[in-house]
Order: structure tokens, then C-alpha cells, then sequence
């Protein structure tokens, strides 16, 4: 576990998002799945999904995500000191899918890797950020979230088609101006579960073969009740830890950003922390779960309709795949 709690030292100076303009409906995995749209709403609270083109990959999306956030802020390309990429679908094993985000950005030579932290992976890219500007050794960071499950999830799969969905987020991370920035993190990781979200085949345990293939070892496999309830427990202490690393109480918190892909389990979260559930921000008609994505993409969306103001505090918090999970207060 990790936990940190001082004066801001790095505050968002700008956030960009990208979702794949296809949009994958219940309506579409009723007629091709054999489930049913009144189902899905019922446990997920889901209405779609985003889905990327053909060609287009998790780099894509990410630059696009990246270019908006720096803009964002009023900054170039030119003025980032480091590119920090959370992701678990990259562009291929090697070489690190930031080397691709770099190189599509017009990036100088700078130092430019890959977190895999699964669905966690923008709360730990964020706060390795963070540290990376505590330390003085760099200024400004991009830090961006982005994942592409749907070519990593069995298309004849009914549970996670419906949960997952494409798409990108990006921040920049500045200096804090001492009453913005982020207040607190808690990290955790339990290497125990692993084994209930994985993808077993093509890594070094099993290389992926022809017989590989034909069991579907390359998709993804995830216990989704297991994970449901562990989610449940662990972001519901997670949370309150940071919020008393950050020594502020829930009814301080404007806003909650719990992982996305299932609106009934933010609710739920919401609910423990004696957070009311209006204040949770959702998107459940557009992008559902898309993994490290997920809460960089609410944020953006949230602080261009002006849901988020300058000043208002967040809670965001997630858990994925190893089990990793964490949560961060940040004020915007």
C-alpha cells in the first residue's frame, strides 16, 4: 500500500477525452447475444458502449485524448517534460504504446512509458506523476488513460460485451499554485486474485499458440461477481482512507468519480460513504467501462459542461485487474 497526504503539489491544469464515434447499443447485444435490454439496465445501468473502428488503435486515441488536455491547459507539446500512458490493451506487446503516443504527438525526446495498472492505471499514473513533480525533476506531465478491451474481449462473451467499451482520457500535470492540486492517493495491490480478471495466453507463462487460439486464451476472463463484491469492499476503504489522508470528511467532497461500467455498483460505492448518490458522476449512456480510460474521460466531460468548477473537490477511485486498486481527492 501506498499513501500520501501533503500540500498540493501538482493540480490538473487540463483535461481531453476521445471515445470512437461507433456506439454499441443494448439494443445491438439484445438481437446479437441473447440478453436483453431490460436485463442490462436492471444490473448495470448501462445504455451503451463505444467501440473502435477497424485500424484505429489505443495510440489513436490516446493523442487525440492528449492534444485536447494540452490544449486545454494553453500549453504545446513542445512544453511536456514526461508522457506517463496507463493502459492494459496497447498497440502491441513491444514496444511501449507511449513510444507510439510520443512519436503521433510530435513529441520532443522525452522520457515517454507505459503503467499497466489495469482500470486503476490513471490513479497510479497520476501519482507517479505527482511524484515526478514533487522531486522537481520535471514540470509538466501528461498523464493519459486509455484502453481498447473490445479486442481483447470474446465477441460471443455476453457479461463483458456489456460491460466495456473503447476510448481515451488525458490530464496535465503542473506545479500546484497551493490550493489546487491533488490532496491525497492510496494505492493497493493484491497479487492473491489475480487470477479472477486476466488474459491467460501470449506472455511469457503461456505464449500464445494455434491451440491457444482455439480456446480462446487471448480474450479476456474476469469472475464479474467476485470482482463486484471485491470492488465494493475495497474502494469503499480505499476511499475513506484517502479521505482521511486528506483530513477532509465526505460531506466536503463535491463530486465522486468511481469507476465507471457499472452505474448500480458507483451507486452502491456512493451509499457506504454517505455520499449521496447526485453528487456520483456517471456516464452511463456512452462509454461504460473503458478500463484505465474510464475516469480521466468523466473528468473531462464533467469540467467542459461545467459540472466541475475551479475549486470543487473529487473523489475518484477504481480497482482492476491484479487486483490493483486505489483512490485519489484532488481539487480541481
Amino acid at each position: 500500500m501506498i499513501s500520501h497526504a501533503l500540500s498540493p503539489r501538482s493540480r490538473i491544469a487540463g483535461t481531453g477525452s476521445y471515445v470512437p464515434e461507433r456506439l454499441v447499443t443494448n439494443a445491438e447485444l439484445e438481437a446479437r447475444l441473447g440478453t436483453s435490454d431490460a436485463w442490462i439496465r436492471e444490473h448495470t445501468g448501462l445504455l451503451g458502449r463505444r467501440v473502435a473502428a477497424e485500424g484505429e488503435t489505443t495510440s489513436d486515441m490516446a493523442a487525440i485524448a492528449a492534444r485536447r488536455a494540452v490544449a486545454a491547459a494553453g500549453l504545446t507539446v513542445a512544453d511536456l517534460d514526461l508522457i506517463i500512458l496507463a493502459t492494459s490493451t496497447g498497440d502491441s506487446p513491444l514496444p511501449a504504446t507511449a513510444a507510439h503516443l510520443q512519436h503521433k504527438l510530435g513529441a520532443d525526446l522525452i522520457p515517454s512509458f507505459d503503467l499497466g495498472a489495469s482500470s486503476a492505471g490513471f490513479l497510479y499514473a497520476l501519482t507517479v506523476g505527482d511524484q515526478f513533480i514533487a522531486a522537481g525533476t520535471f514540470k509538466t506531465v501528461l498523464v493519459v488513460g486509455a484502453d481498447m478491451p473490445s479486442r481483447v474481449i470474446d465477441p460471443e462473451c455476453r457479461t463483458l460485451n456489456v460491460l466495456f467499451g473503447d476510448g481515451a482520457g488525458a490530464v496535465v500535470l503542473t506545479a500546484s499554485d497551493g490550493a489546487r492540486g491533488i490532496l491525497s492517493a492510496t494505492l493497493h495491490a493484491d497479487g492473491t486474485l489475480a487470477e479472477l480478471m486476466r488474459i491467460p495466453g501470449g506472455g511469457s507463462a503461456e505464449p500464445l499458440t494455434v491451440e491457444g487460439i482455439k480456446n480462446k486464451r487471448q480474450f479476456l476472463r474476469m469472475d464479474a461477481p467476485r470482482v463486484r463484491e471485491l470492488t465494493m469492499q475495497h474502494l469503499t476503504r480505499t476511499a475513506t482512507r484517502a479521505l482521511k489522508a486528506a483530513r477532509i470528511t465526505s460531506a466536503e467532497l463535491d463530486w465522486v468519480v468511481a469507476q465507471q461500467g457499472n452505474v448500480r455498483l458507483a451507486e452502491a460505492i456512493s451509499g457506504r460513504l454517505g455520499f449521496p448518490s447526485a453528487r456520483v458522476l456517471l456516464e452511463p449512456g456512452d462509454h461504460a467501462n473503458t478500463m484505465a480510460a474510464s475516469i480521466p474521460i468523466t473528468l473531462d466531460r464533467a469540467v467542459r459542461s461545467g459540472t466541475i468548477k475551479d475549486g470543487q473537490t473529487v473523489l475518484a477511485c477504481a480497482l482492476g485487474a491484479g487486483l490493483v486498486w486505489g483512490a485519489l481527492i484532488v481539487r480541481m
